[in-house]
């Protein structure tokens, strides 16, 4: 079984969208939505599904999707923005790779909502280089065996890069599987911020993890809904 484990803030405009695409996909999972605080109305749309198990943590994604796997039952867990849609067919593919115990992890290509050309630049950087690296960001849909994730003490207790600092430390023990399917995550982050602007500063923000530096992505990560 695989465990769809999404982290929520005042998601009350993606989540439903994201939502409807896992209920669309066949096999055998369970959808764990962890709030971490929100003032809208995020946890009372998630509970109008019948599939989903809402639970609460302290806000901030790690503690949030560490709060999750601590209650899912699935083989696999899959951890999924609540501004993210899975393609269909996707668990599928994660049943099939799963068949060989060599695979442990892996994640998804990565594209935009927006047809813009820019966003449509910055994803096939972002395609190009996770291919070559195996470092899957949060908004790839990551998923890993709940075993090997147990084993690697989940995600670390970082207000940023959780994502980036947990696939480092999953190369060392495995090269995760990149599926040949795209997830489409909502652009509008990029767009509030400035597409340009938004890349150079991930852009910055990935060179000063890199270097060991102090990371200036407070406001970049502010919440945009």
């Amino acid at each position: 079984m695989i465990s769809i484990i999404i982290p929520v803030r005042n998601e009350r405009r993606a989540l439903p969208e994201t939502l409807r695409a896992v209920l669309n996909q066949v096999g055998e999972y369970e959808i764990i939505v962890v709030d971490g605080g929100s003032s809208d109305d995020t946890v009372q749309i998630a509970n109008q599904y019948a599939r989903v198990t809402t639970v609460v943590a302290s806000t901030g994604r790690a503690s949030q999707m560490n709060a999750g796997a601590q209650l899912a039952r699935g083989e696999w867990l899959l951890f999924l923005h609540a501004d993210t849609q899975l393609p269909e067919g996707a668990l599928q593919l994660v049943e099939d790779i799963g068949s060989d115990q060599n695979n442990k992890a892996g994640g998804f290509c990565h594209r935009f909502s927006n047809s813009n050309w820019g966003l449509r630049l910055i994803s096939w950087i972002n395609n190009l280089r996770c291919k070559r690296t195996r470092v899957f960001y949060g908004d790839q849909a990551p998923f890993v065996r709940r075993s090997l994730f147990e084993e690697l003490g989940g995600f670390p207790s970082e207000p940023f890069l959780e994502d980036v600092l947990f696939m480092e430390k999953l190369l060392e023990v495995t090269k995760p599987v990149c599926l040949p399917v795209y997830v489409t995550t909502d652009s509008r982050r990029f767009i509030q911020h400035g597409i340009w602007r938004s890349f150079s500063r991930v852009f910055l923000i990935l060179s000063c993890h890199k270097l060991g530096l102090k990371i200036p992505a407070r406001k970049f990560f502010a919440e945009v809904r």
